[in-house]
Formats: C-alpha cells, structure tokens, sequence
C-alpha cells in the first residue's frame, strides 16, 4: 500500500505521472473572499494609503475615517453593487471598532492591518493602472 503526498507537499512533488498534468505541474486558482467591511476598503492613490497607514499606527481608527471619506470623493470599493453612502458608512463602522477596541490592544492591531490592507490596495491599483504585471 502506498501512501498519497504527506501534509504540506503536493502532487506536483510527488512521482511523475500521477494526478500531475502533462508538463509535471499542478494548476492551483484561489479565490479570496472578502467579508462586507474588508470589501468596503476602498482603492486609494498609493500617498493616501500610506497616510492612512501611519494614522492607524499611530492613532486607531483615524486612518480607517479618513479612508470613508475618500469613497465619497469617488474611490472604487470590492462592493460595485452597495451605493456610496453604504460603502461610507461601513468605512466608518470599521472605524468605530477599531477605535472602541483599542483599549484592549485588539482595535490597535485591527487598524495597523487595516493600513497594510489599504496600502497593498493601493499598489495593486497603481500596477494596474500602470499596465505593470502583478507578481504572485
């Protein structure tokens, strides 16, 4: 009896020719799913990103409120199908927990990701806009 691919390796390590396809690799796609407040960042020119960013750091929530008001101002969100204002409003709540849980360090951690969230956005948007190719 032989065993499959132990935890952690997959079929393209495994001997050729079995589940591997013809040129010995294995295609893998994987889809994010983003929860409505994660959805509801929106895609900021990259200095606003980073502002936003050092905000949080250093004050939680504050970058997350000023990032609402940038959806006001016509910045593209994950959430093609919400109107503006629902899209502000959810910026705003993320804004309120991050601020209201700081307390217990949870908000403070909550708001530096946030950022880091709203800068690979950010980059990603500029690539794009740009024609760069994205890398993995």
């Amino acid at each position: 009896m032989d065993p499959g691919p132990k935890d952690g390796e997959s079929a393209a390590g495994a001997e050729p020719g079995r589940g591997a396809g013809p040129s010995g690799g294995v295609v893998v796609q994987v889809r994010e799913k983003k929860g409505p407040l994660r959805a509801a960042i929106p895609y900021m020119p990259f200095p606003v990103a980073v502002i936003c960013l050092f905000l949080n750091t250093f004050v939680p929530g504050l970058g997350t409120f000023v990032s609402a008001f940038t959806v006001l101002c016509g910045a593209r969100t994950d959430l093609p199908d919400r109107h503006m204002c629902c899209v502000f409003w959810l910026n705003i709540a993320a804004a309120l927990i991050q601020i209201l849980t700081a307390i217990v360090m949870v908000g403070w951690i909550m708001s530096i990701f946030w950022g880091m969230d709203m800068v690979i956005l950010a980059s990603k948007y500029r690539a794009k806009e740009q024609g760069i190719p994205q890398q993995l």
